[in-house]
């Protein structure tokens, strides 16, 4: 990020003599505006998908119980979310049961050879041609929804019968076009923070939907109502 940049994002900081009880007032009048946005945005999410989440989370808990595996996947940030969102499902909290789930885009020296030998655009869509199971899902997280490598590794994943699930921001990008993909939750901003801190709430709120559907107890959930 340029010096230019950061200045006109904090431009009190840069008049000159800095005013300590102005800098202090700013940052809490930047705080809270960014904490308004986040709580609207959520809520249009929650109102936007809350139904779509829970049919999801029927279909994913489903496909556990048939032997199935949660195949995650995404790009810097995302693949950060969709590391966690394996953790989450692997190492639960509390007497949440373990489920199988894979981050596809941890194994460095996969993902290099294939970006290497072959292209970026490949690195997902190999690996679940290689070992994804029709049981299994994938899912993939993306803030344009435009990924190249994201759209692949949906296409080989479609036709190999795994579900597919997106998380994307904006309006959905090019996922959104995809006849393929069988579920698509969007956080629809144009701010690349907003849309990942609304992502995270997207996938902890599936996984405990996911969990609570697979331990018969989904009905006490408060997002389902």
């Amino acid at each position: 990020m340029s010096s230019g940049s950061v200045e006109s994002l904090y431009p009190f900081l840069y008049e000159g003599t800095v005013d300590p009880g102005r800098v202090l007032a700013e940052a809490c009048q930047s705080t809270l505006a960014k904490t308004r946005e986040i709580i609207a945005l959520r809520a249009e999410v929650r109102d936007r998908s809350s139904a779509l989440l829970v049919s999801c989370a029927t279909d994913m808990a489903a496909r556990f119980g048939a032997g199935g595996r949660l195949l995650t996947f995404g790009n810097g940030g995302s693949a950060t979310d969709a590391q966690e969102l394996a953790s989450l499902f692997l190492c639960p909290h509390g007497n949440a049961p373990a489920l199988p789930a894979i981050g596809l885009a941890a194994d460095v020296s996969v993902l290099t050879a294939l970006a290497n030998d072959i292209g970026v655009e490949v690195m997902f869509a190999r690996q679940i041609e290689a070992f994804g199971k029709p049981s299994d899902i994938a899912l993939g997280l993306s803030t344009s929804g435009n990924s190249e490598n994201l759209l692949r590794a949906f296409d080989v994943a479609h036709r190999r019968g795994l579900m597919t699930v997106g998380i994307a921001g904006y309006e959905g990008g090019k996922m959104a076009e995809l006849e393929g993909l069988d579920y698509l939750f969007v956080a629809p901003s144009v701010s690349i923070h907003r849309i990942q801190e609304a992502q995270t709430t997207i996938y902890h709120v599936l996984w405990e939907l996911v969990v609570a559907e697979v331990a018969g107890a989904a009905g006490s959930l408060s997002w389902r109502r």
